[in-house]
């Protein structure tokens, strides 16, 4: 036999025809035998990380291995020849010779019968709860459709997904109580009638509270209802990850389960033995955010990580691929990226079919049938399945000749077979080194009846009509007569055996063993030793002569906060590849980089001060060009004090261009997921960033952030300013213990937004009369009138922009005659807020005394027209002008950003200080203090309309 061939092929393997090799690209024929002596010649094999350019040091050798394969292929036929390189691959893999694993498999499941492990639950007992739940489940959202309420919910998603979730819930999920601290759950959105139906067996939920099923307000009061999908925020005891915006589950369990390791390697909790599942929507992987971190999971090696996605096949609309198969997509996709795959496609039912086709005919067809014909047959019956699926190929009909219709129609989908979901599970949890994606094949609809399963309009369909209910009531053998039914077909009953039902109480005895409630939500940690004062002084006392940007000054307070013995280790820094630009390179070499790898390498700049260092201990998280896994950081941290009982202090930096606009729906989930934390917008303003243009000058993120109502958003113009916001911000998420119990953290739940720039300005020091609570309510007085005998105007202004405004109170004393107050607002969205607040309670209550905003007190009635500027669009400061108890004439920064120097830019849109001082003349001028002759020839001194008149910019560019 041939040196090195596949087996003896002396019989059959006689016909051997002359081909190209695609491989080597080598004609040979299998009558000749290359003798004469070649080079060692490198051959393209493969790419997949491993040695792609090898030698080819024998080929006579290569040439008899590939001429006995192409005799197996000729001879025996493909599907031989298949078996046989995937069995030398699987050797190979065995003996640790460098292959890559298949991308892509059969459509059957991943885990061979012969190696399920045994189910170690009382299956029968399992599966008569998991009947009451759905029945409970479809309930719940159908008396919830009752004349007068009509509010909406889904009914298919948690029938399609019961049993991957009870196998969990039974098995797997352990609770806070569990000795490894209980693993985190992401519950798919619309599964939450299930889970509530669940916690109404477990004794968490009244009938009641299941009646408040969307009605958060009306029934009974806040804290009566039920949220419609996973909030903590509107049910912080129970829900603890939001999920329903599609696509952010995903990507926040990746950074979840990254996190957790961070956790464990810094020494604040044990977290080896806690995992997170996240429970997700073939439909929803279409969601970029979806797929779009996946590679960190591979990269960091995220055992402690599984996805389950429910292939139901369907969207809101229609199939996920009519015309494809969505677990083969998604199998490619995460095996290519280095995740571990399991697909559960079929039930035990399939295992004596495929143990019968002996050639591979069934095989042929599960892989060639669309998922569009796999949802079709799911809604007709068992004779068309038996047409119309195995009469398509004469060795398939005679396999299930011997079958009836009925049998045929309960071959069930792997999805819902709790031995397939639990072999699946266990073999995740065992697999090391990879995270793991489990592909269950289910039915949308599932158990619901022919009018719902596996129907394109099944996900919007909200209530059961009186023949549904019966069938419904029938298939899940739930002890409610028909008399019941008819009773009221809108409020048909739940269903409860009572709490001392054996079912009842093993379901309760397998949460007890597992940990306890899951899902649920604890705050359990301690309030935080505060720093003292000494630690701000480094920024309240300002710069002297240098001149500094408040984002630098930012820096210098982290950098000190960092260093106090009780607070600072607690400080994540999250940074998206911008740590240089923001000053923060300074922490490489102290607070070093996390990796879970180390530092493997030598950094080229090894030798320097400030060498670029990672380690297994890392404080800083640098995410790398990525703000949307930045956020998923920002978020695991700031909700650790909930999660892990260990209150964490996230301080994530960016460009504040790529923050609110770009990640937005994140911060929101974050703020649904109570997170605390700092935010921090550097970088920012539309005329500040110079030369960047227009994709990086922000001039509306103060206004997106206003939107969000857990976000308190600052612009502050100087260093001690940021220290004050800093200052109160702890205070505020971290100092102060609970109304209940002042030993567990209280506090509020709320994110802290500061925008800081990289114009380097003298920073003065702090005012000795600042007004330090009108600062942190949003507006003080900065400076007073240079001319108090002239005309009087108010000068409002935030961020950068105060300098201009102080040097348009120059400009108007000594050119014009007039005097100006400077006001330095920090923060117009809490002045909004607060003047909101005001109006809401005096509508409410007309008969207490009316409220009076604070900026209305704070501004007085004076009188003296007011102008305000910033450095963002004009809706920011008209955020307050209905409050404003004065003539108001906004400036700012409307439009497009623009490449160019700041003083060209900031005439172009009229926000320096000499177009302050015309706002102000013309205000003056429409209250008849000022001379319109007189504005009009400083309108033309100063030559607003000519960015070239502006002048040559003097100040540093920055870092950009």
């Amino acid at each position: 036999m041939p040196r090195g061939t596949i087996g003896d092929t002396s019989d059959f393997y006689s016909a051997r025809a002359t081909r190209e090799n695609p491989l080597t690209r080598q004609t040979t024929d299998s009558s000749s035998t290359q003798k004469e002596p070649t080079q060692p010649r490198r051959v393209h094999v493969i790419r997949d990380g491993l040695a792609a350019h090898l030698p080819d040091i024998d080929p006579e050798e290569t040439a008899e291995w590939l001429d006995s394969f192409d005799a197996v292929l000729d001879a025996a036929g493909q599907q031989r020849a298949r078996y046989l390189m995937l069995r030398m691959l699987q050797r190979a893999r065995e003996r640790h010779v460098g292959v890559p694993s298949l991308t892509s498999t059969d459509y059957v499941n991943t885990i061979p019968t012969d190696r399920e492990p045994w189910f170690p639950g009382d299956e029968e007992v399992e599966r008569t709860y998991r009947r009451w739940i759905r029945w409970n489940a479809a309930m719940t959202v159908h008396r919830a459709q009752r004349p007068g309420i009509s509010v909406g919910g889904h009914i298919s998603s948690y029938a399609s997904s019961a049993t991957l979730y009870e196998v969990g819930f039974n098995h797997f999920f352990r609770g806070k109580d569990h000795p490894g601290g209980g693993d985190q759950v992401y519950i798919q959105g619309h599964a939450s009638p299930g889970v509530y139906a669940r916690a109404f067996l477990e004794g968490r939920l009244s009938e009641d509270r299941l009646d408040g099923f969307r009605q958060e307000l009306s029934h009974g009061g806040p804290g009566h209802g039920l949220p419609s999908y996973p909030h903590p925020r509107l049910m912080p005891d129970f829900w603890e990850f939001p999920t329903v915006s599609m696509g952010l589950g995903p990507m926040n369990a990746i950074m979840q389960a990254r996190f957790n390791r961070y956790l464990g390697a810094r020494g604040f909790t044990d977290t080896s033995d806690q995992h997170v599942w996240a429970f997700l929507g073939d439909g929803e992987m279409d969601e970029p955010e979806s797929r779009g971190l996946i590679q960190i999971a591979a990269t960091e090696g995220l055992d402690n990580l599984t996805f389950v996605v429910n292939a139901n096949l369907q969207r809101l609309d229609g199939p996920v691929r009519g015309n494809g198969k969505i677990i083969q997509e998604l199998e490619s996709f995460f095996r290519g990226a280095g995740w571990n795959v399991i697909k559960v496609i079929w039930g035990r039912e399939w295992d004596a079919l495929l143990h019968g086709d002996r050639d591979g005919a069934l095989i042929n067809l599960m892989n060639d049938t669309p998922d569009g014909d796999y949802q079709t047959y799911k809604a007709n019956d068992g004779g068309y399945v038996r047409d119309h699926f195995f009469g398509r190929d004469p060795r398939t009909k005679a396999l299930v000749e011997p079958m009836t219709d009925a049998e045929i129609w309960n071959l069930k989908r792997g999805g819902h077979d709790y031995r397939k979901v639990y072999a699946a599970y266990a073999a995740a949890l065992e697999h090391n080194g990879q995270p793991t994606v489990i592909l269950a094949k289910t039915i949308k609809g599932y158990g619901l009846g022919s009018h719902f399963a596996g129907r394109n309009a099944t996900h919007q369909m909200k209530k059961l009509s009186l023949d549904d209910l019966k069938n419904f009531r029938d298939s899940q053998r739930i002890p409610i007569s028909d008399k019941e039914l008819e009773a009221d077909p809108y409020l048909p009953p739940y269903y409860h055996p009572g709490d001392d039902d054996p079912a009842i109480q093993y379901l309760r005895e397998r949460r007890r063993v597992l940990g306890g409630d899951v899902p649920s939500r604890r705050v359990r940690s301690k309030p935080l030793v505060l720093p003292g004062d000494k630690v701000y002084e480094v920024v309240r006392r300002g710069s002297g002569k240098q001149e500094v940007a408040t984002t630098m000054a930012f820096v210098r307070l982290l950098r000190e906060l960092i260093k106090d013995k009780e607070m600072g280790a607690r400080f994540v820094p999250v940074i998206p590849d911008e740590a240089r630009t923001f000053g923060m390179d300074s922490m490489f070499p102290t607070q070093k980089i996390y990796n879970p790898n180390g530092q493997q390498y030598t950094s080229v700049d090894a030798s320097l001060m400030l060498a670029y260092r990672e380690s297994e201990q890392g404080q800083l998280l640098h995410e790398g060009i990525n703000e949307a896994g930045s956020v998923g950081s920002f978020t695991a941290a700031g909700t650790s004090y909930a999660t892990h009982g260990q209150p964490m202090i996230p301080v994530y930096v960016f460009y504040s261009m790529f923050g609110f606009q770009r990640t937005g729906d994140s911060i929101w989930a974050a703020a649904d997921q109570m997170a605390r934390g700092f935010l921090v917008g550097a970088t920012a303003g539309r005329t500040t960033l110079t030369g960047e243009g227009l994709q990086h000058n922000d001039g509306h993120s103060l206004l997106l952030a206003n939107t969000n109502p857990a976000v308190l958003a600052y612009d502050p113009a100087f260093s001690y300013e940021v220290a004050h916001i800093v200052k109160d911000g702890l205070r505020r998420m971290y100092g102060e213990g609970s109304e209940a119990d002042a030993e567990v953290l209280g506090g509020e739940n709320v994110i802290y937004y500061l925008t800081v720039y990289n114009e380097p300005y003298v920073q003065p020091a702090e005012p000795e009369d600042l007004d330090v609570d009108g600062l942190l309510r949003g507006i003080y007085r900065y400076a007073g009138s240079a001319r108090p005998d002239g005309p009087q105007v108010r000068l409002l202004a935030s961020g950068v922009s105060v300098p201009w405004a102080l040097q348009a109170r120059d400009m108007l004393a000594e050119q014009w005659g007039v005097g100006a107050e400077v006001w330095s607002v920090t923060s117009w969205g809490e002045l909004r807020r607060d003047g909101v607040e005001a109006e809401q309670h005096n509508l409410v209550h007309p008969d207490e005394e009316a409220l009076v905003p604070y900026v209305t007190r704070a501004l007085g009635d004076g009188g003296a027209p007011v102008v305000a500027v910033s450095d963002w669009m004009r809706a920011v400061p008209d955020l307050i002008r209905q409050w404003v108890p004065a003539p108001f004439t906004t400036l700012g920064t409307d439009g497009f950003g623009l490449s160019d120097t700041r003083p060209a830019v900031r005439r172009h849109f009229n926000v320096d200080a000499e177009s302050i001082t015309v706002a102000a003349l013309e205000a003056l001028v429409e209250r008849g203090e000022f001379d319109r002759g007189q504005m009009v020839e400083a309108a033309a001194k100063y030559r607003l309309d000519d960015p070239q008149a502006a002048g040559p910019q003097t100040t540093d560019s920055g870092v950009a």
